[in-house]
């Protein structure tokens, strides 16, 4: 059975969610949302208020039904999560086909509603905009339109930009069902090691904060409503100073540090986006190292586990009244494709899971965030060392959310609609034209960047990794001897380690900020034979100096398709972007600099904000 919409005596068209043959005050849609909730708390047992408290991670099916054949085989199915737990905030990865996708959502709102009381099912995502696919951190645009990474946004520093991203990302997830952003993130870029930077908008925690604003703008509104996705800014107080780089996903990334001082320059941020207004935050895995707040030390536990950190500063000192969620696996360890991952309980390992639980709630914490059971939370009211009364606190939130965003009066998407609007060519041209955009032209030592671009059609160009039918679409000619060629492009990716020892570790792009000496001498040969410019995808500042060297330019790219490439290359779209990091010297120079201070790196290549050369056509062209 599902609830269908019914009319009361007085003619309010209402939806039954417990089937009961009257409207009670939560599903009144005419009520106060604090009423509304006030009235649903009242009416839960302690296993649904559990599971309001967990958001799980979720597999979508590839042909849109409930039941289909699942995305995630061997993971537990939504319907299960729904019907046998009462969790409703679910997490994807996968998005099927939009129509797909939406008709798999509607399903489960039937589900939902045909549950319990009818608690409509929240959907949520990491970042899909862009190119990078990291399992657990953001995921490729598919189906959705392509905007460059984050960092291409902040190399645009255009808050209108960014809220007409964000307008469009929100109308993308809306016409799927999605309807929680697990973003923006608001770190700030100053440990150039750091894997997530491309994530972020950069080094500037101005920026940072200008531009967060303007994203929790265009998903948020001026207020949650039925047209809204709400956010969860991420990781309190600002995840970007870590210890030599290394992430907090990881059993050696756990250090937070701040030996420039600058924990209040990380923080600034989020003040800013708490002061505008955001549904919910995330605390950061890490754990902070020597930091001393109002002239008390700070535990040394993750944050999420930190009382002093979620009640003290960002309660009590910044007054945030929404949602904290934790970070995925906090409390119990993730096994994906026979690949391990320890709970992220950095610093209290030592605790038992349930004590971890309970540590998390004592905090502040009102979800856990990429867990699978609420039997802890549980456990944990039914022996008495947690009150039932502070469950009732944290499900309050996250109902309020659920009520603010329509869900309990109208969850369902249209899904003729959805395959007209994700990934429109209006969305599309959009996310193209701010691609090339966001690039930055830099100098290179080997001549003048305006002697070799923009290429002028007819130019013949030798371009390993860019396909020729991209080259003959942008009026140029394609040749697979540099020898034969007019000019050559050079497209690389920024440098890392490879690692894979644990889960998800092989989607951190870590460790050497250096290109090989091969790939040096890869452009130092092609160099020799002919002009070259140098593209790179930077999601870190890679050490460019030894590539700079041969080239008479480089491009700077931050998630750019062959096409967006070369749109700027022709000057069909102008480059506009700054760099949003500094690039340092050499890795004596990163080494030397310290985690929590932007820039300062000894002689940069070059600096941060450097603006992209503006080049023309010579007059013959």
């Amino acid at each position: 059975m599902t609830a269908s919409l019914s009319t009361a005596p007085d003619g309010t068209r209402y939806r039954d969610l417990n089937r009961n043959g009257v409207m009670d005050p939560y599903e009144d849609p005419r009520l106060p949302v604090a009423e509304r909730v006030a009235d649903l708390v009242s009416r839960l047992s302690l296993e649904e208020k559990a599971g309001l408290m967990i958001q799980t991670i979720v597999p979508t099916t590839t042909d849109g039904e409930v039941d289909g054949p699942s995305t995630m085989p061997g993971r537990m199915s939504a319907r299960e999560f729904i019907e046998g737990m009462h969790v409703t905030h679910l997490n994807i990865h996968q998005i099927p086909e939009p129509r797909a996708m939406a008709r798999w959502v509607n399903g489960l709102q039937r589900v939902a509603a045909a549950s319990g009381h009818g608690i409509p099912v929240t959907i949520s995502t990491d970042p899909r905009h862009s190119f990078t696919e990291n399992v657990g951190a953001s995921f490729t645009a598919g189906h959705l339109s392509a905007w460059p990474e984050p960092l291409g946004l902040g190399a645009l520093a255009d808050a209108g930009l960014v809220r007409e991203f964000a307008d469009i990302a929100r109308r993308e997830y809306l016409a799927v069902g999605i309807r929680s952003a697990l973003h923006p993130m608001l770190d700030v870029a100053t440990e150039p090691r750091w894997p997530r930077q491309y994530g972020t908008f950069g080094q500037d925690a101005d920026l940072v904060g200008r531009l967060g604003v303007a994203y929790v703008d265009g998903f948020e509104g001026d207020r949650l409503t039925a047209a809204s996705v709400a956010c969860m800014a991420k990781h309190f107080p600002g995840g970007g100073p870590e210890k030599d780089g290394e992430d907090p996903h990881f059993p050696y990334g756990t250090d937070q540090v701040y030996p420039g001082g600058m924990f209040e320059y990380h923080l600034e941020p989020f003040r800013r986006v708490i002061d505008r207004g955001v549904s919910a935050i995330m605390p950061s895995y890490g754990i902070p190292r020597g930091v001393v707040l109002d002239g008390e030390p700070i535990e040394e536990v993750a944050f999420g586990f930190n009382h002093q950190i979620i009640t003290g500063l960002l309660r009590e000192k910044l007054g945030f009244t929404g949602v904290v969620c934790t970070d995925w696996g906090l409390i119990t360890e993730s096994r994906l494709m026979g690949k391990v991952l320890p709970p992220r309980s950095w610093g209290v390992e030592h605790l038992s899971e349930i004590d971890r639980v309970r540590k998390a709630i004592d905090a502040g914490v009102d979800q856990f965030g990429g867990e699978d059971d609420p039997a802890l939370v549980i456990e944990l009211v039914r022996s008495g060392a947690v009150p039932e009364s502070r469950l009732d606190i944290s499900v309050a939130r996250l109902l309020t959310v659920k009520f603010e965003l329509g869900l309990f009066d109208d969850p369902f998407v249209d899904e003729d609609a959805a395959g007209e609007i994700v990934g429109s060519a209006e969305f599309r041209a959009a996310g193209d034209r701010a691609q090339s955009r966001s690039a930055v032209i830099l100098p290179g030592g080997a001549g003048e960047a305006a002697s070799v671009l923009p290429l002028r059609p007819g130019t013949t160009v030798h371009a390993p990794g860019v396909s020729d039918d991209a080259i003959r679409d942008s009026g140029l000619i394609p040749t697979a001897d540099a020898a034969g060629a007019d000019i050559s492009v050079v497209r690389l990716q920024s440098p890392f380690d490879p690692r894979d020892e644990y889960m998800l570790e092989a989607h951190f792009h870590a460790g050497s900020l250096a290109f090989d000496d091969a790939v040096v001498a890869g452009v130092a040969d092609i160099a020799a034979t002919t002009p070259t410019v140098v593209t790179v995808h930077l999601e870190r500042p890679a050490l460019l100096a030894p590539v700079a060297a041969h080239a008479h330019a480089v491009v700077a790219t931050f998630g750019a398709s062959e096409v967006a490439l070369l749109d700027v290359l022709t000057g069909r779209v102008p480059a506009a972007g700054r760099l949003p990091f500094e690039i340092p010297r050499d890795e004596a120079a990163v080494l030397a600099g310290r985690s929590d201070v932007p820039g300062g790196t000894a002689d940069p290549v070059y600096e941060a904000g450097t603006p992209s050369l503006v080049v023309t056509a010579p007059a013959d062209a």
